[in-house]
Protein backbone atom coordinates (compact mmCIF):
# COMPACT_ATOMS: atom_id res chain seq x y z
CA UNK A 1 0.00 0.00 0.00
CA UNK A 2 1.30 3.40 -0.98
CA UNK A 3 1.56 6.46 1.22
CA UNK A 4 -1.34 8.17 -0.54
CA UNK A 5 -3.62 5.15 -0.02
CA UNK A 6 -2.68 4.94 3.64
CA UNK A 7 -3.35 8.67 4.12
CA UNK A 8 -6.73 8.36 2.37
CA UNK A 9 -7.65 5.41 4.59
CA UNK A 10 -6.59 7.30 7.72
CA UNK A 11 -8.54 10.36 6.63
CA UNK A 12 -11.68 8.30 6.02
CA UNK A 13 -11.29 6.61 9.40
CA UNK A 14 -10.86 9.98 11.14
CA UNK A 15 -13.99 11.25 9.41
CA UNK A 16 -15.95 8.18 10.58
CA UNK A 17 -14.70 8.78 14.12
CA UNK A 18 -15.83 12.43 14.02
CA UNK A 19 -19.29 11.44 12.83
CA UNK A 20 -19.57 8.62 15.36
CA UNK A 21 -18.48 10.89 18.21
CA UNK A 22 -21.00 13.54 17.15
CA UNK A 23 -23.78 10.94 17.18
CA UNK A 24 -22.84 9.60 20.60
CA UNK A 25 -22.59 13.04 22.19
CA UNK A 26 -25.84 14.22 20.58
CA UNK A 27 -27.79 11.12 21.66
CA UNK A 28 -26.40 11.33 25.18
CA UNK A 29 -26.40 15.10 25.78
CA UNK A 30 -28.18 16.78 22.89
CA UNK A 31 -26.86 18.65 19.87
CA UNK A 32 -25.95 21.71 21.91
CA UNK A 33 -23.13 19.64 23.44
CA UNK A 34 -21.68 18.85 20.00
CA UNK A 35 -19.00 21.44 19.32
CA UNK A 36 -15.85 21.35 17.24
CA UNK A 37 -13.76 21.65 20.41
CA UNK A 38 -15.61 18.78 22.10
CA UNK A 39 -15.30 16.56 19.03
CA UNK A 40 -11.59 17.33 18.74
CA UNK A 41 -11.14 16.26 22.36
CA UNK A 42 -13.22 13.11 21.81
CA UNK A 43 -11.20 11.90 18.83
CA UNK A 44 -7.91 13.20 20.24
CA UNK A 45 -7.06 15.52 17.37
CA UNK A 46 -6.77 19.27 17.06
CA UNK A 47 -9.62 21.50 15.93
CA UNK A 48 -7.81 22.31 12.66
CA UNK A 49 -7.84 18.58 11.87
CA UNK A 50 -11.64 18.57 12.21
CA UNK A 51 -11.88 21.67 10.04
CA UNK A 52 -9.82 19.86 7.39
CA UNK A 53 -12.67 17.33 7.21
CA UNK A 54 -15.71 19.52 7.79
CA UNK A 55 -16.19 23.22 7.14
CA UNK A 56 -18.22 23.70 10.32
CA UNK A 57 -20.58 22.03 12.78
CA UNK A 58 -23.47 22.15 10.29
CA UNK A 59 -21.39 20.06 7.89
CA UNK A 60 -20.91 17.47 10.63
CA UNK A 61 -24.65 17.49 11.28
CA UNK A 62 -25.16 16.92 7.54
CA UNK A 63 -22.80 13.94 7.61
CA UNK A 64 -24.67 12.49 10.59
CA UNK A 65 -27.97 13.12 8.79
CA UNK A 66 -26.75 11.23 5.72
CA UNK A 67 -26.04 8.22 7.92
CA UNK A 68 -29.54 8.57 9.32
CA UNK A 69 -31.07 8.62 5.85
CA UNK A 70 -29.21 5.45 4.95
CA UNK A 71 -30.43 3.82 8.15
CA UNK A 72 -34.06 4.90 7.84
CA UNK A 73 -34.20 3.71 4.23
CA UNK A 74 -33.08 0.26 5.35
CA UNK A 75 -35.57 0.27 8.24
CA UNK A 76 -38.45 1.27 5.94
CA UNK A 77 -37.56 -1.29 3.27
CA UNK A 78 -37.23 -3.99 5.93
CA UNK A 79 -40.62 -3.01 7.36
CA UNK A 80 -42.28 -3.31 3.95
CA UNK A 81 -40.52 -6.54 3.07
CA UNK A 82 -42.93 -9.44 2.87
CA UNK A 83 -46.06 -7.33 3.28
CA UNK A 84 -48.41 -5.82 0.75
CA UNK A 85 -51.20 -3.29 0.51
CA UNK A 86 -52.47 -1.76 3.72
CA UNK A 87 -50.13 -3.87 5.83
CA UNK A 88 -47.09 -2.53 4.00
CA UNK A 89 -48.24 1.06 4.55
CA UNK A 90 -48.94 0.34 8.23
CA UNK A 91 -45.60 -1.42 8.75
CA UNK A 92 -43.66 1.40 7.10
CA UNK A 93 -45.53 4.05 9.10
CA UNK A 94 -44.80 2.18 12.32
CA UNK A 95 -41.13 1.75 11.39
CA UNK A 96 -40.83 5.46 10.60
CA UNK A 97 -42.28 6.49 13.96
CA UNK A 98 -40.18 3.91 15.81
CA UNK A 99 -37.04 5.19 14.10
CA UNK A 100 -37.81 8.78 15.10
CA UNK A 101 -38.61 7.81 18.67
CA UNK A 102 -35.58 5.56 19.19
CA UNK A 103 -33.07 7.87 17.48
CA UNK A 104 -34.07 11.36 18.64
CA UNK A 105 -30.77 13.15 17.99
CA UNK A 106 -30.28 11.41 14.66
CA UNK A 107 -33.82 12.30 13.58
CA UNK A 108 -33.20 15.87 14.68
CA UNK A 109 -30.08 16.01 12.49
CA UNK A 110 -32.04 14.61 9.55
CA UNK A 111 -35.05 16.90 9.73
CA UNK A 112 -34.77 19.70 12.27
CA UNK A 113 -31.24 21.12 12.43
CA UNK A 114 -29.82 23.31 9.67
CA UNK A 115 -27.95 21.37 6.99
CA UNK A 116 -27.00 21.87 3.39
CA UNK A 117 -29.00 18.80 2.36
CA UNK A 118 -31.65 19.50 -0.26
CA UNK A 119 -34.73 17.44 -1.01
CA UNK A 120 -36.75 17.42 -4.23
CA UNK A 121 -34.03 18.95 -6.37
CA UNK A 122 -31.39 17.91 -8.85
CA UNK A 123 -28.85 18.03 -6.00
CA UNK A 124 -30.76 15.58 -3.80
CA UNK A 125 -28.31 12.98 -2.55
CA UNK A 126 -29.02 9.27 -3.16
CA UNK A 127 -29.29 8.65 0.60
CA UNK A 128 -32.21 11.08 0.81
CA UNK A 129 -33.85 9.65 -2.30
CA UNK A 130 -33.66 6.11 -0.89
CA UNK A 131 -35.85 6.96 2.10
CA UNK A 132 -38.37 8.75 -0.10
CA UNK A 133 -38.40 5.80 -2.50
CA UNK A 134 -39.06 3.40 0.38
CA UNK A 135 -42.10 5.48 1.34
CA UNK A 136 -43.20 5.76 -2.29
CA UNK A 137 -42.99 2.00 -2.80
CA UNK A 138 -45.83 1.34 -0.34
CA UNK A 139 -47.91 4.32 -1.47
CA UNK A 140 -47.69 3.57 -5.20
CA UNK A 141 -50.51 0.97 -5.38
CA UNK A 142 -52.99 3.48 -3.98
CA UNK A 143 -52.46 6.66 -5.95
CA UNK A 144 -52.08 8.20 -9.36
CA UNK A 145 -49.70 10.98 -8.32
CA UNK A 146 -47.10 9.02 -6.37
CA UNK A 147 -44.89 12.03 -5.61
CA UNK A 148 -47.70 14.08 -4.05
CA UNK A 149 -49.11 11.12 -2.12
CA UNK A 150 -45.63 10.19 -0.84
CA UNK A 151 -44.96 13.77 0.25
CA UNK A 152 -48.29 13.86 2.11
CA UNK A 153 -47.61 10.46 3.73
CA UNK A 154 -44.15 11.61 4.76
CA UNK A 155 -45.49 14.92 6.07
CA UNK A 156 -48.10 13.12 8.17
CA UNK A 157 -45.50 10.75 9.60
CA UNK A 158 -43.04 13.57 10.28
CA UNK A 159 -45.70 15.61 12.06
CA UNK A 160 -46.71 12.63 14.17
CA UNK A 161 -43.08 11.83 14.90
CA UNK A 162 -42.33 15.35 16.09
CA UNK A 163 -45.47 15.56 18.21
CA UNK A 164 -44.79 12.14 19.69
CA UNK A 165 -41.10 12.85 20.34
CA UNK A 166 -41.97 16.08 22.13
CA UNK A 167 -44.65 14.43 24.27
CA UNK A 168 -47.42 16.61 22.84
CA UNK A 169 -49.72 13.73 21.85
CA UNK A 170 -50.88 10.67 23.71
CA UNK A 171 -48.50 7.75 23.17
CA UNK A 172 -51.12 5.12 23.91
CA UNK A 173 -53.15 5.86 20.74
CA UNK A 174 -50.33 5.62 18.22
CA UNK A 175 -51.86 2.60 16.48
CA UNK A 176 -55.13 4.50 15.96
CA UNK A 177 -53.26 7.42 14.42
CA UNK A 178 -51.34 5.07 12.13
CA UNK A 179 -54.60 3.39 11.10
CA UNK A 180 -56.03 6.80 10.21
CA UNK A 181 -52.99 7.67 8.09
CA UNK A 182 -53.17 4.28 6.36
CA UNK A 183 -56.87 4.82 5.57
CA UNK A 184 -56.05 8.23 4.09
CA UNK A 185 -53.33 6.74 1.87
CA UNK A 186 -55.58 3.90 0.71
CA UNK A 187 -58.50 6.27 0.11
CA UNK A 188 -56.30 8.58 -1.99
CA UNK A 189 -56.46 6.06 -4.83
CA UNK A 190 -60.22 5.97 -5.03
Amino acid sequence: MGIAERKDRQRAERERRIIAAARVIAEREGWSAVTIRRLADEIEHSQPVLYSHFENRDAIVSAVALEGFREIAVALRDAANGSTGRNAVKNVATAYLDFALHNPALYQAMFILPTDLRFASAETKPELRAGFEALAAVVTPFCADVAVATEAFWAALHGLAELERSGRIRPNVRSERIALVVRAVVASGK
